[in-house]
Order: structure tokens, then sequence, then C-alpha cells
């Protein structure tokens, strides 16, 4: 199938989910909101501590990591939510309209270059796209995310190395060392990969 309808299939599969289960952590399809939180724990490891900061939020949803980073008392300077599906973006904006500093888009070309990017999730749902070729999506995503973020991004994905009979055809199950090495070859020599933590995700933290 050609990746723009699957795209189009996935964007309809999270608007139906946001329309069921409304802004909290089931209407981005997470389990629950400790599962999502333990993976914000883990993405906001690239930011330096105790410094102001702009951050790009890659496929935000309705703002949930900006709402945590907040929560978490970090000092956020600027916030960008980026997210392919309108009415999540419609949302982030009506629960975010009182704060100037927090600004939605569908249109990732309306977001400048910023400190950090952190995209959580964003590419777990394959649905029925082939593998290579969603792998092959995947990395020019990360290629877009690595030209937004000037002092580095974090990113976390599925792992293949899920139980066998827990894994689904529908999602995406990445492997952390060819991810890992792809991201040192082409993105910086200052990597980490986080698969230490009681999900069956992993992250990476990419430092400029």
């Amino acid at each position: 199938m050609e990746l723009k309808k699957v795209l189009e299939n996935v964007n309809q599969y999270f608007d139906e989910k946001l329309k069921i289960h409304g802004t909290e952590a089931k209407g981005v399809d997470w389990n629950s909101n400790q599962a999502r939180e333990i993976r914000f724990d883990q993405l906001v490891k690239i930011i330096e501590p105790d410094t102001s900061f702009s951050i790009l939020d890659y496929g935000a949803g309705y703002g949930a990591f900006y709402d945590y980073l907040i929560l978490k008392e970090k000092k956020v300077r600027l916030y960008y939510g980026y997210d392919l599906l309108e009415s999540m973006v419609l949302e982030g904006r009506k629960l975010h309209e009182d704060d100037p500093n927090c600004i939605f888009t569908s249109d990732l070309s309306e977001c400048p270059p910023v400190d950090y990017v952190s995209a959580c999730g964003v590419f777990n749902m394959k649905l029925n796209a082939d593998y290579d070729q969603w792998t092959k999506y995947v990395v020019k995503c990360m290629h877009e995310i690595n030209d937004l973020a000037e002092k580095g991004f974090s990113i976390n994905f599925l792992t293949k190395y899920s139980d066998v009979d827990r894994m689904r055809d529908d999602l995406y199950y990445a492997d952390p060392c060819y991810l890992f090495d792809y991201c040192k070859l082409n993105f910086s020599r200052n990597v980490a990969l986080l698969h230490d933590y009681e999900v069956y995700d992993f992250t990476l933290l990419i430092r400029k």
C-alpha cells in the first residue's frame, strides 16, 4: 500500500480514538496516563537540567507532554506542538489557549529550529504498512527532526524484543541496535539508548 494512504488511515485511526476517549491517554492510544508518563520520564532526559529551552513536540497530539513539562516545573520558554491530525491540533489549541508560549500546528514548515525535539510513540502504529517501508519513513522523519533540533532530540519506539505472543501485526516494533547505529553514523557521536525501564519500548537520546 502507498505510504500516503497508510498515513491517511493512521490519521483516521487516531481521529476515532480522540472522538471516543477525548483528551486523555486513551485518546492518543496509550493504555494509561502512568504508561505514558513512564515514556515522558525518559524523553525529558535530553533536556539540560535547570535551563530554559524551546522545544518541538513532534506528534504532539493535544499537548500532554507540554502539560507534563509544566507539572515537572521545567523551564519551557517556547513550545511547538506539531501533529498531522488537525483535530488533535484544534484540541491542543483549545486546551492551551491562554498560554502564549504554546503553539500548535499541523504544518511542520511553521516550526522554526528549537533547542530540543521530542517524539513520543509517533511511529508505533503502522497498520498494514510493510515493515521496511515504515522503517524508511521513520528514518526520513528522524532527519526532519534532526534538522530542527539545535541541541538534541529524544524519540521512542516499541521494541523488537517485546514478548512475541503479545506483538501485533499493526504495530511497529523497531530494532534498537539498527536505529542506535543509524543515529551514531548520521546525527551525532553522542547517542544514548535507554532500554532498561519497565515497558516494551526504548528511547534514544541524541545530543548535538
